[in-house]
C-alpha cells in the first residue's frame, strides 16, 4: 500500500483467502485491506495516537439510516454523554476530495449532529468545526486533542 500523509503506524497483516486483510483495533478482527480501508486505519491510528482519544469512544463502519436510506460511516469519535464529537468521512488514496465529498459528509451530519468533521483522502485532510447556530461550519488546520475537552 502507499504511503500517506499521515505518520507511519504499526499495522498487523495476515493472507486470508489470498487477500490481505488489516487488524482493526476498533472492531477488533481483521478485514480486507482496500484502498479506502487503509486510510481508515491510519485515521483510526491517528485519532489514538496523536490526539489521544480513548479506543472505547470510537466507532468504524456502523449502519447509518438518511431518510429510509441505508448508509455507513467511516469513522465516529462520542464525547462521554454518547453525542457524536467528531465524524470522519475516509476516501481511497486516488479518489480527489470534491464538494461531493463534502455534500455527502453533510448528509450524515444533519442525522448524527457531529462537533467536528474530518474528510481525508490519506494524502489531504480537512476538518472542520460545526456551528449549528449560524448554521456554518468553519475550517481549522487540526482536530482537538483529546485532554483539551
Amino acid at each position: 500500500m502507499q504511503k500517506l500523509n499521515f505518520p507511519s503506524y504499526p499495522f498487523r497483516f495476515k493472507n486470508s483467502e489470498n487477500k490481505v486483510a488489516i487488524f482493526d483495533e476498533i472492531r477488533k478482527k481483521f478485514v480486507i485491506l482496500t484502498p479506502e480501508e487503509w486510510v481508515r486505519q491510519h485515521v483510526i491510528q491517528f485519532l489514538l495516537l496523536e490526539k489521544n482519544y480513548p479506543k472505547s469512544h470510537i466507532n468504524v463502519e456502523k449502519l447509518l439510516k438518511i431518510n429510509d436510506l441505508k448508509k455507513r460511516y467511516d469513522v465516529v469519535v462520542f464525547n462521554p454523554d454518547g453525542t457524536i464529537f467528531i465524524l470522519v468521512e475516509c476516501k481511497a488514496p486516488e479518489i480527489k476530495i470534491s464538494q461531493g465529498t463534502f455534500d455527502q459528509i453533510a448528509r450524515y451530519n444533519m442525522t448524527l449532529n457531529a462537533q467536528y468533521l474530518m474528510v481525508t483522502n490519506g494524502h489531504n485532510h480537512y476538518f472542520c468545526q460545526m456551528d449549528y447556530k449560524q448554521e456554518l461550519y468553519q475550517f481549522l488546520q487540526e482536530l482537538p486533542n483529546y485532554q483539551l475537552l
